[in-house]
């Protein structure tokens, strides 16, 4: 695994690997001229990989975090890289959390799975952020079980408004690129 995070390895690797244009109906039922497949990079070792150094490295500020979570699918890859990486580098007391859609409607019904505590000071991951709703459910979740949210951070940010929502909530934001950043321009709101 590489020591240093290389952010334009990662973009390339999303370029290659994830986006795709042509003419796709998105979840919010918007026409797009592209989609990005952030799970063609995030489930891959190198990208795995280079996400992990990138979270990490966006959270050299914030040395009071150590839970890094999300709304499960997008950000299950990114929790588990992140994980390894930070246990690599010794950071041993790092704990994953995963926000389910809804809660369990059995066992004990949960709706954050996995070693969090109240009060903990956490990170939300995403790996594609349109208009931020799925980070901004997990958010909620773990505000309603009393921890505090740090930042949020997302591999890549589509540029159709999760920064400003975000904003809206208070929110620190961080994406690790943008869809310029992989030549593309996002759709015009």
């Amino acid at each position: 695994m590489a020591e240093l995070y290389d952010r334009s390895r990662l973009i390339e690797l999303l370029r290659r690997d994830a986006l795709r244009t042509g003419t796709f109906t998105l979840a919010s039922g918007r026409t797009s001229h592209y989609y990005v497949d952030g799970r063609k990079v995030t489930l891959s070792a190198e990208g795995a990989a280079l996400i992990g150094l990138g979270v990490l490295a966006q959270l050299a500020d914030l040395p009071g975090v150590s839970a890094v979570g999300g709304l499960t699918m997008g950000a299950d890859p990114i929790v588990g890289a992140t994980l390894a990486v930070a246990g690599a580098r010794g950071l041993t007391n790092w704990r994953g959390f995963l926000v389910r859609k809804e809660a369990k409607g059995h066992g004990t019904g949960k709706l954050v799975e996995g070693p969090l505590e109240p009060g903990s000071a956490v990170v939300i991951v995403d790996d594609v952020a349109t208009t931020g709703g799925s980070s901004l459910q997990a958010v909620a979740a773990v505000e309603a079980m009393g921890c505090t949210v740090a930042r949020v951070i997302v591999v890549l940010d589509r540029l159709e408004g999760a920064a400003e929502a975000f904003a809206a909530k208070g929110l620190d934001f961080h994406a690790l690129a943008t869809i310029r950043d992989l030549g593309v321009e996002p759709l015009k709101p």
